[in-house]
Formats: C-alpha cells, structure tokens, sequence
C-alpha cells in the first residue's frame, strides 16, 4: 500500500462560533484570523466575476470593506485593476493579509486597520467600493428582519453614508449578500442617498445577491426596477449550502413561516 494513502490531511482549524452572536464581537475575529488563512463568504471571486467586471474598470480607485482573510482583492488585482486597499476591524488580519500580499509580490495594494462606520479617508477618493458578507454581520442580532432593531439600523445606515461620503460622484458601491432585496432596499433606497440600485443573483439553486449601487444616478424609474426581478425563495436544504454561510442568515423559524 501506498504511504501517502495512510497520511492524514491537516486539520481545519475548529472556528465555528457557538452561536452567530460571536460575529459581533471582535475578539472573536482575532482569534479566528490567528487559526484560519483563507476563507470564502458567499462563494468565491469565479461566481460573481462577470457581473463585477461590468463595474470595475483597470484605471478604478477600489475599497474593499472587511476583507479578512478573502483573496477578493487578489483576484481583482489578477484582473489588473492594481488600486485596492483593504480594511478590516482586525489588527491580526490586517497584518496577516499584508504579508500574504507581500509574499505574493502585490506591493501595490494596501491593507489597512480601520472601521466601516467611521472609514479614514476624505470625501469622493474611491471609483468602487465592496463588500462581501461584510454588511451581513449587522444583521446577526436584528430581531425581526421586517422591523431591525434600532441599533441595527443605525449602524447599517453609518455604514452607507460613510460608504457614500468616499465614492465619487459617479462612484459604484457593490454589496454581495444573503440578504434579499425587499429586506435591503429600505437602507439602499433611502431618500439621504443619491444611488441607483438595482441587483442580479448569482449560484445555482441556493442564491446570493449582488447589488449594484450607481451613485448621482437615482431615479424614480431605478427605484422601480427590481420590483420586476422574481425573487427565488429562501431554502436551507442544497448541497450548495456550504460552510457556515447559513449563521449570516436570519432566525430560521422566522425564515420557514415567510415560505
């Protein structure tokens, strides 16, 4: 018998939170980043690349928002678009994302530690800004997705406004989530944002969705817009349920009484 057959696999480092409350706290994340090196929220960069290379041109200014341990940037470098920088909340991310960087000779994208609800940087820097799973962690402890908390809506709206603040006047926010668009839209489409919104879903029978949002381009018309998009309906049981993906979601008996 061959040797290789009895050696085992490393391990995966055990980082499953006890309950997805862990995703609100920080040092959880820290402890994560320390254990894990890669990991993909809501599939990776091949699923959703066609629709994103619509937006992203090579010359575009990109902020990614709470990049973890994510080779988003990465793959969006490998597509030529080389002015990126990246934040996280975690110290030990940000540093562990800098080396990887390093190691792999991207010296030109920049890795910083910052929040998203009060980011460091100047009113209209950025052509694009995205986030994937990012924005989902507000939602954790939102109660009732028809009504979130207050703290929950005001930290989603700091969120946007700070979002909005950085683009340029033309500048695209892209947002890849679980969350559906008649639960998204009241924050998108609020009146204090000057954005168009409109979405596309990618995945094959369990779906994400990645919104597009057009800053100085709203209408009425783009207002109206998805209205005319089938929304496909929740469901936990695919095999393309993967991961611990499904902890970003809501209470799963507030989920089986919408179907």
């Amino acid at each position: 018998m061959d040797r290789s057959e009895n050696r085992r696999k490393p391990e995966k480092p055990d980082v499953l939170p006890s309950t997805a409350l862990a995703y609100l706290d920080r040092n959880y994340w820290d402890k994560r980043f320390a254990q894990e090196e890669h990991y993909e929220w809501f599939k990776d960069y091949s699923h959703f690349r066609h629709i994103v290379l619509q937006h992203i041109k090579p010359q575009s200014s990109v902020l990614e928002l709470g990049c973890g341990n994510s080779q988003l940037c990465e793959e969006l470098y490998g597509d030529g678009i080389t002015e990126l920088t990246c934040i996280d909340l975690s110290p030990i991310a940000v540093e562990k994302m800098k080396q990887r960087l390093i190691n792999k000779g991207y010296k030109e994208i920049k890795v910083l530690e910052a929040d998203m609800l009060d980011l460091p940087f100047e009113d209209g820097c950025f052509d694009v800004v995205i986030e994937k799973g990012t924005m989902d962690v507000l939602f954790v402890d939102s109660g009732d997705p028809w009504n979130p908390h207050t703290a929950t809506v005001e930290k989603v709206m700091k969120m946007l406004h700070e979002i909005h603040r950085v683009l340029k006047p033309e500048g695209i926010f892209i947002s890849i989530t679980f969350g559906q668009p008649h639960f998204r839209r009241r924050f998108f489409s609020h009146p204090e944002f000057t954005w168009s919104v409109e979405w596309n879903t990618f995945g094959e029978t369990f779906h994400y969705f990645l919104y597009i949002l057009k800053k100085g381009q709203r209408s009425s018309e783009s207002e109206e817009c998805g209205e005319k998009i089938c929304i496909p309906s929740i469901s936990l049981y695919h095999d393309e349920l993967e991961g611990e993906d499904y902890l970003f979601r809501t209470n799963i008996d507030e989920m089986e009484s919408w179907k």
